[in-house]
């Protein structure tokens, strides 16, 4: 198989890598790179757990060919926290307890993460409906919604 370069930026920092033609963002990232936040799920599109920001959209690494990120920003729940402070969405998961195993929380985070990047105060139905493409089978959902709520109006307190 012909090995095809690959240059992004991630997380603030350049990256290039080989990696075969046809190889997904989530192997490039998890295996070539070392970024192990995106997780793999279901490796079909359906549990959002590997979702990361491509260019300010959520995409699912996993369906994602890593030879169509040239030139890309892409961003995992690896690059939100700044120098060791958890980034408002991950302390908000942390304190209202909505990372019970943790595997969708990442998907979960980045997908909170665009909606309060496009709507910053968002409702309780907007946060349902921007989580609607993510998988949890621990906490319910409602420990999720809540720890986005409490986010947006940490930030919506910070911008006042």
């Amino acid at each position: 198989m012909a090995k095809v370069p690959v240059q992004f930026t991630l997380n603030g920092a350049e990256k290039a890598e080989f990696v075969d033609s046809g190889t997904t963002l989530l192997h490039a990232l998890r295996d070539k790179i070392g970024d192990t936040s995106p997780k793999g799920g279901c490796h079909q599109g359906t549990c959002g757990a590997c979702s990361v920001i491509i260019d300010g959209e959520l995409r699912l690494s996993c369906l994602t060919l890593a030879e169509t990120c040239n030139g890309a920003t892409i961003t995992t729940t690896s690059g939100l926290s700044e120098g060791g402070v958890l980034h408002p969405l991950q302390r908000a998961f942390l304190d209202a307890f909505a990372t019970q195993c943790g595997f969708c929380t990442p998907g979960m985070i980045m997908a909170a993460r665009v909606l309060l990047d496009h709507t910053p105060n968002p409702s309780r139905d907007e946060v349902v409906e921007a989580l609607s493409g993510n998988i949890c089978r621990c906490t319910g959902y409602e420990p999720i919604i809540q720890a986005v709520l409490t986010a947006a109006r940490s930030n919506s307190q910070h911008a006042a």
